[in-house]
């Protein structure tokens, strides 16, 4: 990925300034930074950083991405912190078979040893039907009739 392209997390930062570091190790300061890391991570294929930073008590022993969807946007409805506990309300788009989708998740997050990890989440998914004067679910920022509407 180019690191001067915007950060797919949808944060409007380049990659260098938002989730590179984290992928490179830096722990995240909050949960809902790490929830952005990973969905970035989960955009970009990267395993590894998904399974380190995945509590060790709810891991999956092994992790394929190669049938993910097309993951476009991803949107923060809420993020909170109590102690070593933490919780974010997210929404990720994804276009799969022509088609978009929305998975909303309501994760947990613990903090171990000073680090944050994804421990489990509420998900449903559901076929989303964006309408004319919504925004884009590719994240561009533009209304859908505009963007990904407008006919080939």
């Amino acid at each position: 990925m180019d690191p001067l392209a915007p950060c797919p997390c949808c944060s409007g930062k380049p990659y260098t300034d938002c989730c590179q570091p984290y992928h490179q190790g830096t722990p995240a300061r909050d949960p809902e930074t790490l929830m952005r890391s990973r969905y970035c991570a989960f955009v970009l294929g990267d395993a590894d950083y998904l399974q380190a930073t995945w509590h060790p008590d709810t891991r999956p022993k092994q992790l394929a991405l190669d049938s993910s969807p097309d993951w476009t946007s991803l949107r923060i409805v809420d993020a909170s912190e109590q102690g070593d506990a933490g919780r974010v309300h997210f929404r990720a788009f994804y276009r799969h078979d022509g088609h978009w989708g929305c998975l909303e998740e309501r994760s947990r997050f613990v903090r171990q040893t000073g680090q944050w990890r994804y421990f489990d989440g509420e998900a449903t998914q559901r076929i989303h039907k964006p309408g004319r004067n919504d925004p884009c679910p590719c994240g561009s920022g533009k209304k859908f009739k505009v963007c990904c509407n407008r006919p080939s």
